[in-house]
């Protein structure tokens, strides 16, 4: 994961870049942000609202937003979008019944005006576990190959492990 911010590093220079984290509830969000910052699980609990933190690699600092994934809470998303140059997308590679919500939530936050342009980051977690889908599957049920309007990315990680 850590690979990644250093690429987008030597993209967008050495200063504030605002960075959203969503998916629905229970993907691992919160779990991956912290993973990046402290290296180590950190025991989470259902996000209510938002959690930010600044991560700063090589003098370039994003402020990552980690925004609450239950129903009740999507609603308000869009309220994080302005200025918005990174979505990262986390999708729980086991939840096979909810990928299709995922897929309809995706689209919607990119028809949005205020997210032209910001790149997109599919995280595939849970690839440790028994019977998740691979990126590839993923990727596909997302229709991630129709996003013309967004440079995007699909990387299959575990959170719990910081692997991907």
């Amino acid at each position: 994961m850590g690979l990644f911010f250093t690429k987008l590093m030597t993209i967008f220079g050495n200063r504030e870049h605002k960075v959203i984290i969503v998916g629905l509830d229970n993907a691992g969000k919160t779990t991956i942000l912290y993973q990046f910052l402290t290296k180590e699980v950190v025991h989470t609990s259902p996000t209510i609202g938002s959690n930010v933190e600044e991560i700063v690699v090589k003098n370039t600092h994003f402020l990552v937003w980690d925004i609450g994934g239950q129903e009740s809470l999507r609603y308000t998303w869009s309220s994080y979008y302005c200025d918005t140059e990174i979505v990262v997308l986390v999708v729980d590679s086991t939840d096979r019944e909810r990928l299709s919500v995922s897929r309809e939530e995706l689209h919607r936050m990119l028809a949005q005006e205020e997210l032209r342009g910001a790149a997109v980051l599919v995280f595939a977690n849970k690839q440790d576990a028994k019977n998740s889908m691979s990126a590839d599957e993923i990727s596909s049920f997302l229709t991630l190959g129709a996003i013309r309007d967004h440079p995007w990315h699909i990387q299959g990680c575990c959170a719990l492990t910081g692997e991907g």
